[in-house]
């Protein structure tokens, strides 16, 4: 069917590991595909989502870095969480945390609404902390988890707990990019 680890769809999934996402009924298969590659890029190694909205395609299943995620569709994933997982509701609400002062725990399992609503109240009850993205107007689903996981690892960085020596780029992950080029003059402007 394709090449990522799993696939599930509405068949009971293995255990939720954390850091992982959770997207509450999304619309569009492009903010799923867009959300894997965050994934991926990020270090998240499952994305669940619950609903039946979208239309699966071969293409949804082949986003560059799907090897890296399980792609789960559950509808009770809550059910599948560890006991120490700290579910945060990325919601527009009242008594929610700014994200510039969020302090991202360790085990999060971030959960986002859908395009066309807010998270379900049966989930967001469920939900431990609430943080808010500062913006002038609602930002897209793939955008905002884009803004929360570069959040979260910037600030893993400013904590001592991320390494810049030792980060991988795009260039060596992907082996792609203006290191391959080794002619010096490929760059010169008018001589």
């Amino acid at each position: 069917m394709s090449n990522i680890t799993s696939f599930y769809v509405q068949k009971e999934p293995k255990a939720m590991t954390t850091p992982s996402i959770l997207l509450c009924n999304p619309k569009f298969t492009t903010n799923v595909m867009l959300t894997v590659k965050l994934a991926s890029c990020y270090g998240i190694d499952q994305l669940w989502f619950t609903g039946n909205r979208l239309e699966y395609s071969k293409r949804m299943l082949n986003v560059n870095g799907n090897k890296e995620v399980d792609i789960i569709n559950y509808d009770r994933p809550f059910d599948f969480m560890p006991k120490d997982a700290v579910p945060v509701a990325v919601e527009v609400r009242e008594n929610s945390e700014v994200l510039h002062q969020f302090e991202h725990p360790e085990n999060a399992v971030y959960v986002f609404g859908q395009e066309d609503g807010n998270i379900p109240k049966q989930i967001l009850h469920l939900c431990h902390r609430f943080v808010v993205i500062p913006s002038r107007h609602c930002l897209n689903l793939a955008t905002a988890t884009a803004t929360i996981l570069w959040d979260r690892e910037y600030k893993k960085y400013l904590n001592g707990g991320q390494d810049v020596t030792t980060f991988t780029t795009p260039d060596e992950f992907e082996h792609r990019g203006y290191s391959d080029f080794e002619d010096e003059n490929l760059f010169v402007i008018g001589e």
